[in-house]
């Protein structure tokens, strides 16, 4: 219990020195807001899906959900722990009696959070900006809810065990060149379709492709997941994959965390 109560207040932590990096709050945050409003205002309702007519907002809103999910766990995981190795924090830290697990549940209150609270925004400003309808079954909001579950502690273990890949001095590139590739390859901005068939399955391979699909699930049309590679939604192969990418991210974490830097004991 003590070490909850202590994972707690460092999610207060957390959260505070988050909100003071505005950098990370654009990039991980702000980000998928703002390009969803562009978006809709470029646009408008000229988009076309399976036939459909639908708004720029309603077409381009899983992706940006899917987007965000991963910018608030894997890119802020990954650039905030490298950061907290090369200044000595994680040094520190490991030298104080609090123990290891409450500054993982500090990380992960923090990731619980700003994506939470993410996903309360860009949903409000979807439907009451845009006029996005929003799913009005539960079955939909359970497909929303475990795809962004799985989505997000897929992003954090990973951006975790990424995290000791580069320094701090190297990590923001390190991590916003691929999150950029896999947004451009994963039908977050484009329709899954249009990519050519060798991109597409180097996509399938990693979770972004996956969560927007779930997503897109949820959000769009049945008759939409024809467009899908398979034809179909596939929510099975979804949860396989992302509960894979999990497992592996945590064995990961175990296997490659190191609480100094690089060349120090």
């Amino acid at each position: 219990m003590n070490a909850v109560a202590l994972g707690f207040d460092r999610t207060l932590l957390e959260l505070k020195m988050y909100s003071r990096e505005k950098e990370a709050v654009f990039f991980s945050f702000l980000f998928p807001i703002l390009m969803l409003a562009l978006f809709s205002v470029i646009f408008g309702d000229e988009m076309e899906a399976g036939g459909s007519q639908m708004s720029a907002a309603e077409y381009f809103l899983p992706g940006m959900i899917s987007a965000g999910i991963l910018l608030t766990s894997f890119q802020t995981m990954a650039m905030s722990v490298a950061a907290e190795r090369d200044d000595g924090t994680l040094k520190r830290l490991r030298s104080t009696p609090m123990p290891p697990v409450s500054y993982f549940l500090g990380k992960v209150g923090l990731v619980v959070t700003t994506a939470l609270a993410q996903q309360v925004l860009l949903l409000a400003v979807a439907r009451f900006a845009f006029g996005v309808e929003l799913p009005d079954t539960a079955d939909r909001w359970f497909t929303f809810a475990w795809v962004f579950g799985l989505g997000a502690f897929a992003g954090t273990v990973l951006g975790t065990a990424y995290s000791s890949l580069a320094t701090a001095r190297t990590i923001g590139a390190v991590v916003v060149a691929p999150m950029l590739i896999l947004q451009f390859i994963s039908g977050v901005y484009f329709a899954f379709t249009d990519i050519p068939s060798w991109l597409q399955h180097i996509a399938s391979i990693f979770p972004l492709k996956w969560i927007a699909q779930g997503m897109r699930s949820a959000f769009f049309p049945d008759q939409l997941a024809s467009m899908e590679m398979a034809g179909a939604w596939e929510h099975g192969r979804t949860a396989l994959v992302l509960g894979g990418w999990a497992v592996a991210g945590l064995v990961l974490c175990v296997l490659t965390f190191k609480w100094f830097k690089r060349g120090t004991t």
